[in-house]
């Protein structure tokens, strides 16, 4: 049995490459509707459909991939006028309250995928089962929560200090800026 950080670094991986690949497809399928319609004046039925199904796939594993970097938008400013421990305090309380949410749109959106969508109703063009396109609802909240809860668990009892990859990249530039000056 593997074991859960492997587990966590395939999930790392599956995310990503998900994330990837939709991106890929959706961009690809929307040039070549582009090009059939402009230069064979031909137009794929499905192809629109399909590209929005995917893009909103797309972002929300995005989502979870922000999640799991630790960079989804919030506000800290207010954190550094407070002790350390009280501000770190505040953010795992905050992602505490976000998992909660997450755990209560998670528990909607399985009842509404699973008990209250109607069996019938599917894509106009694709015919696919809408309960298969809902599906990602739940499905991201669910990682979306692990990969917060993750992030409580390397802050909290590993000591890591967690920083936005945008944050990370402005603080190697000022280096950079103060470096190339001295």
């Amino acid at each position: 049995m593997s074991s859960p950080r492997s587990f966590l670094k395939w999930l790392n991986n599956l995310e990503t490459m998900l994330c990837e690949l939709l991106l890929a497809a959706f961009v690809l399928l929307l040039f070549a509707q582009i090009v059939a319609r402009q230069v064979f004046q031909y137009s794929i039925a499905w192809s629109e459909e399909l590209s929005t199904y995917m893009f909103v796939w797309f972002a929300y594993l995005g989502a979870v991939v922000a999640a799991k970097m630790s960079a989804h938008n919030r506000v800290t400013f207010h954190f550094q006028f407070m002790p350390r421990a009280v501000a770190r305090s505040m953010q795992v309380l905050a992602d505490l309250l976000w998992v909660a949410f997450n755990s209560y749109f998670v528990y909607l959106s399985y009842d509404f995928v699973f008990h209250r969508m109607n069996l019938f109703w599917k894509s106009q063009t694709l015919g696919v089962p809408m309960k298969y396109l809902y599906m990602i609802l739940p499905v991201a909240f669910t990682l979306m929560s692990v990969r917060i809860l993750y992030n409580v668990y390397l802050t909290v009892f590993k000591g890591v200090e967690l920083i936005d990859p945008e944050a990370a990249e402005i603080e190697k530039l000022k280096r950079e800026a103060a470096q190339a000056e001295a």
